[in-house]
C-alpha cells in the first residue's frame, strides 16, 4: 500500500512554480494559499460584535460535513459568499428585523470560516512551517478587530444613520476580495486523496512542495495515513465519522478530541473577551474618561494583539507548541490576578494612581500573553492533531465549543480572580494533555496521542511526547 515510487507530474519544466531547491524554505505558493483562505477571518475580527454566535455555532457545525462533502475550496468559497449576503443585508438594515437577519446570516459565514481556514491552511502547510500557516486566520482576526476599533473611531463622526451602514456595509470588500483569490486557489491535496482523485492531489501536491521528493514523500505518508489500498480504491470514504469521533472512538481519537474541545474551552473561559471587547470599561473603570483617550486605549488593545500574534506566527514552529502554551498561560494567570487586583482596590477605595496604573498595564499585559500563545495556537493545534478523515468534522466540534464559550463569556471587575483560577487549571490541562506537534507530519500526529500502539494511548501519549520534546 503506497510502497512503489510514485512519480510527481507537473507542468512547465523540472521544478514546480513556487517551489525551491531548498526544502527548508517556505513554498511560497502554499503561502499565498494560507492567506487567501484567511482573508475571511479578516471579517470575522471585524465585525465581532455584530454577529449571532448562535447563528456560528450551526455554521462551524454544518461546515464540518460541508467541506467533507464539497471540499475544502469550495466551502471556503461558500463561507465568503455567505458573509458577503450577510454583510450587505445589515449595511441595508431598514429595520431592526432586517438587521437580525443580516447578523445571523454573518453568524453562519463566521462558523463556516472559523472552521475551515485553519484546516485548509493545516493541510497544504508542510510540518517544518504550519504552525505559521495556520496562525495566519487568528492573525487576520486580530487585523480585523484593530480595523474595527479604527472605523469605528472614524465613522463615529459621521450621521448615526449613515455611520453605522458603512462600517457593517465595508465588511464585504474582504469577501469580494477573497471571491477573487479562490479561483487560484488548488483543493486541499489531502482532502482530494480522500475521494480517490490521486493525479490531482499528487499535481498539487508538487505546487505546495519545494522539490519533487519532498512532494513524493508527503504523498506516500497521506496516502498511508488515508488507507489506500492497492487498487486505489479509499476505505470507507466520510461513513461513521461521528461514530469514530463521539460514540465509540479509540482512546487516541478521544485523547485527542478532549484536547481539541478543551482548548477551546479554556481559550475564552480565561477572560479575552472581557478584556478585548470591554476594555472601554475596564478603561473607563480605571479612570480613562475621556472619549478620545479611550478610543486611543482600546486601540492600543487591538494593536498589541495584532503584534503580538505576528511575532507568535515565527516562534510557534522553532520553539513548539506547548512551550509557547505555557508561557502564554502563566503570564495570563498573573496578568488576571493583578487586573483583579487593581480594579477591586479601584472600586473599594476609589482613585488610586497605583491601581489605575496597575489595571490598565495590567490589560496590556493579559493581551499580550494570551496573544503570543493560546491565541493563535488554539486554532492551530485544534486544526492539526486529527486523523485526516476525522478532522473537518472534528474541528467543527472544537470551533462549536469555542462559539459557546464566545457567548457566554462573563465580564468585569472581581470575575478576574475566577479567570485567573481557570487560567492555573489550563496551564495544568495544556502540560498534560498537549503533547508538542512542532515539526511532526499530519500522518504521524495521531501516534503522540497512541494511535496504532498497543502499550496504550496513555504509555504513547507519555513517550511519544518526550521523545519530541526531546528534539527540541
Amino acid at each position: 500500500r503506497g510502497e512503489k515510487r510514485l512519480t510527481m507530474v507537473h507542468a512547465g519544466g523540472h521544478n514546480s512554480p513556487g517551489s525551491n531547491p531548498n526544502p527548508t524554505h517556505m513554498n511560497k505558493f502554499a503561502f499565498g494559499c494560507a492567506v487567501v483562505a484567511s482573508i475571511i477571518s479578516i471579517i470575522f475580527g471585524y465585525v465581532l460584535m455584530g454577529i449571532l454566535n448562535l447563528c456560528a455555532l450551526v455554521g462551524s457545525l454544518t461546515a464540518g460535513k460541508t467541506s467533507d462533502v464539497i471540499g475544502r475550496r469550495y466551502t471556503i468559497a461558500l463561507s465568503s459568499v455567505i458573509f458577503l449576503v450577510g454583510s450587505v443585508v445589515m449595511g441595508y438594515g431598514p429595520n431592526y428585523a432586517v438587521l437580525m437577519v443580516g447578523r445571523c446570516i454573518a453568524g453562519v459565514g463566521v462558523g463556516f470560516a472559523l472552521m475551515i481556514a485553519p484546516v485548509y491552511s493545516a493541510e497544504i502547510a508542510s510540518a517544518s512551517h504550519r504552525g505559521f500557516l495556520t496562525s495566519l486566520p487568528e492573525l487576520c482576526i486580530s487585523l480585523g478587530i484593530l480595523l474595527g476599533y479604527v472605523s469605528n473611531y472614524c465613522f463615529g463622526k459621521l450621521a448615526l444613520k449613515l455611520g453605522w451602514r458603512l462600517m457593517l456595509g465595508l465588511a464585504a470588500i474582504p469577501s469580494m476580495i477573497l471571491a477573487f483569490g479562490i479561483l487560484k486557489m488548488p483543493e486541499s491535496p489531502r482532502w482530494l486523496v480522500m475521494q480517490g482523485r490521486l493525479e490531482e492531489a499528487k499535481k498539487i501536491m508538487v505546487l505546495i512542495s519545494n522539490t519533487e521528493e519532498e512532494a513524493e514523500e508527503r504523498f506516500r505518508d497521506i496516502l498511508a495515513a488515508a488507507e489506500i489500498e492497492e487498487d486505489g480504491a479509499v476505505k470507507a470514504v466520510g461513513r461513521g465519522v461521528w461514530r469514530e469521533l463521539v460514540i465509540n472512538p479509540t482512546p487516541a481519537v478521544r485523547l485527542i478530541l478532549i484536547a481539541a474541545l478543551g482548548i477551546h474551552f479554556f481559550e475564552h473561559a480565561t477572560g479575552i473577551e472581557a478584556v478585548v471587547l470591554y476594555s472601554p470599561k475596564i478603561f473607563e473603570k480605571a479612570g480613562v474618561t475621556s472619549k478620545d483617550k479611550l478610543l486611543l486605549a482600546t486601540v492600543g488593545v487591538g494593536l498589541t494583539k495584532a503584534v503580538l500574534i505576528v511575532i507568535a506566527t515565527f516562534l510557534l514552529d522553532k520553539v513548539g507548541r506547548r512551550k509557547l502554551l505555557l508561557t502564554s498561560t502563566g503570564g495570563m494567570v498573573f496578568a488576571s490576578t493583578s487586573l483583579a487586583i487593581g480594579l477591586t482596590m479601584v472600586h473599594r477605595f476609589g482613585r488610586l494612581v497605583w491601581a489605575l496604573r496597575l489595571s490598565i498595564v495590567s490589560a496590556y499585559t493579559f493581551v499580550a500573553f494570551f496573544s503570543i500563545g493560546l491565541g493563535p495556537i488554539t486554532w492551530v493545534y485544534s486544526s492539526e492533531i486529527f486523523p485526516l478523515r476525522l478532522r473537518a468534522q472534528g474541528a467543527s466540534i472544537g470551533v462549536a465549543v469555542n462559539r459557546i464559550m464566545n457567548a457566554t463569556t462573563i465580564t468585569m471587575g472581581g470575575v478576574f480572580f475566577m479567570f485567573a483560577g481557570i487560567a492555573v487549571v489550563a496551564w495544568w490541562f495544556f502540560f498534560f494533555m498537549l503533547p508538542e506537534t512542532k515539526g511532526v507530519p499530519l500522518e504521524e500526529i495521531e501516534k503522540l496521542f497512541g494511535g496504532g500502539d498497543a502499550r496504550g494511548a496513555r504509555d504513547g501519549l507519555e513517550i511519544q511526547a518526550k521523545r519530541v520534546n526531546n528534539k527540541i
